[in-house]
Parts: structure tokens; C-alpha cells; sequence
């Protein structure tokens, strides 16, 4: 039995060794691998002597990790041009909407008076200028108005006391004719009657 349980030690270590040193030979990098190569290999004279299939498997490692790098290269390429096209794109929305918030902007801060668009101060400054014509213009109204209504007035007040002093004059030239007609009757009639 103990033969057997030996046995199987020796078997399950070999089987592990076996897989740890291939794990390990996947793991080494490809310097790593150009050493271990040069280690084992043996020399002959000044050169040294691979065998071919150390060398042809070293060879095919090489050639699978430069194709990978490749493949690896040629994917962040693609990616990086893929960036590249998005940023452009992405750069041009940007100055597409700048351009466009420049333009609402100059929208939102004007006004369209008679055609002509003019900012909202200059549109302000406008308004209140034509209200202080109008209101200027107003008052001067108001006061010609007044000085107009005072003399209008005055010249009532004038005319009412000219045609009361006329009304006056006229009864009193009116009673002066009576008088003077009664007076010339009274003669026509002493010159008939005597």
C-alpha cells in the first residue's frame, strides 16, 4: 500500500509540476522567454545550439504576441479615429448652438420697431424720449391754453362792459332823440298852432 500511495504522490506532483511549469511558460514575457531560451540551449564553440522546436515555438510565441499587439494597435486606432470624429462632431455642436445662443441672445435683447431692430435701451430711450416731447408739448398746450382762456376772459369781461357802456349810450341816445324829436314836435306844432 505504500508503494501505491507513493505512487500516486509521485504522479499527482509530476501532473502538477507539469501544468505549473506550462502555466509558468505562458506567463514569462517575451524577454523573459529569449533568456530561458539562451539558458538552456546549449553552445558549440562560440555559438549556441536551440532546437528547433524551442526555437519554432519561441518563434510562433513572438509572431502571436506581435500579431495581438497589432490587432491591439489597429483596435485603438480605430477607437481614437472614432474619438476623433465624435470630438469634431461634438466641437461642431458646440459652435453650432454657441451660434445659435448668440443669435437668441441678440433676439431676446432686441426689439423690432417699424422694421428697424433696435436694443431694448435704444428702444427705452426712444420711448421715454417721445413721452417727454409729448408731455413738453402737453405743458406748452396747457399754458398757451391758459394765457389764450385768461385773455378770452378779459376780452368777455371787455366786450360785457363795452356792450353794457353801448346799451347805456344807446338808451341814453335813444331817450336824447326822443327828447329832441318831442322838442322838434313841439315846435312844428307851436309854428302851426300860432
Amino acid at each position: 500500500m505504500k508503494s501505491k500511495s507513493t505512487l500516486t504522490l509521485f504522479v499527482t506532483l509530476l501532473i502538477a509540476g507539469v501544468s505549473f511549469s506550462q502555466t509558468q511558460k505562458d506567463t514569462l514575457t517575451i524577454n523573459e522567454q529569449f533568456d530561458k531560451i539562451y539558458r538552456i540551449s546549449t553552445s558549440y564553440q562560440e555559438y549556441k545550439v536551440i532546437k528547433k522546436t524551442r526555437y519554432q515555438r519561441l518563434k510562433n510565441k513572438v509572431q502571436d504576441s506581435i500579431s495581438t499587439l497589432k490587432n491591439s494597435v489597429a483596435t485603438k486606432n480605430r477607437v481614437i479615429i472614432s474619438q476623433n470624429d465624435s470630438l469634431t462632431a461634438s466641437r461642431k455642436k458646440v459652435t453650432d448652438l454657441s451660434n445659435n445662443l448668440a443669435t437668441i441672445q441678440t433676439e431676446k435683447d432686441s426689439i423690432s420697431l417699424l422694421g428697424i431692430t433696435m436694443s431694448k435701451s435704444g428702444y427705452s430711450i426712444l420711448v421715454w424720449g417721445i413721452i417727454a416731447v409729448l408731455l413738453a408739448s402737453l405743458l406748452f398746450f396747457v399754458y398757451k391754453f391758459k394765457s389764450s382762456n385768461v385773455d378770452t376772459v378779459e376780452a368777455k369781461n371787455n366786450l360785457t362792459e363795452i356792450e353794457e357802456e353801448f346799451a347805456v349810450h344807446k338808451k341814453k341816445s335813444l331817450e336824447k332823440e326822443q327828447k329832441l324829436r318831442r322838442q322838434l314836435q313841439d315846435e312844428i306844432n307851436k309854428q302851426r298852432g300860432v
